[in-house]
């Protein structure tokens, strides 16, 4: 069955910018599906603040035919060994909405095997150039407000030039998530999560 891997890693800036437009992980990659490489931003800071890009900071969603496929990516791969020093995430596909190019989502969904265990939410969408600023600005108070969550342990977003928006988010339990989606979260103390 097919895996994700949520990579963060620090780059140098001009190698991170590079690299935004000349994607370092080759489609060929033996056993991957697809990847997205990104900057990492800020989540709810104003749209054009310096501090909501983050172009050191790079994130990699990607998914993988298997486990082995990663492990001999991380392990052969320049690149790879490069990802391997930063810190990731690999994940287990539970549910979806819509669909986006490139990824294909499994029709098997794993299942939590304790509800009071950790979650992960990635989103992603791909959009017109110009709709990306108007979407960031609509999505600022959603940006705030998972960032803010008492039920947020980890949160960030980041960004593809020129139209590829994700967040990602890592969430105490599947109940906390799914009742912030659904309007049913009571927020009394928020907080500020920073980028490590």
């Amino acid at each position: 069955m097919s895996i994700f891997s949520y990579h963060l890693v620090k780059k140098p800036f001009l190698s991170a910018i590079k690299e935004l437009f000349s994607n370092p992980i080759s489609k060929n990659t033996k056993g991957l599906i697809h990847s997205e490489y990104m900057t990492c931003m800020t989540l709810g800071s104003r749209v054009l603040s310096p501090s909501r890009f983050l172009l050191g900071q790079v994130a990699i969603f990607a998914q993988w035919e298997n486990e082995q496929a990663l492990e001999n990516y991380l392990d052969k791969n320049k690149f790879g060994r490069t990802l391997a020093k930063g810190w990731h995430i690999r994940l287990a596909f539970m549910r979806g909405w819509g669909a986006i190019s490139g990824f294909k989502l499994p029709k098997m969904k794993e299942e939590l095997e304790n509800a009071s265990s950790p979650v992960v939410a990635v989103t992603i969408a791909r959009m017109k150039p110009f709709e990306v600023p108007r979407f960031i600005r609509w999505g600022r108070p959603v940006e705030k407000l998972v960032r803010d969550h008492s039920g947020t342990l980890f949160s960030l977003a980041s960004l593809r030039f020129p139209n590829i928006v994700s967040t990602f988010s890592i969430w105490k339990t599947e109940k906390e998530m799914t009742n912030m989606v659904h309007g049913h979260s009571a927020m009394s103390n928020q907080k500020d999560i920073q980028m490590p």
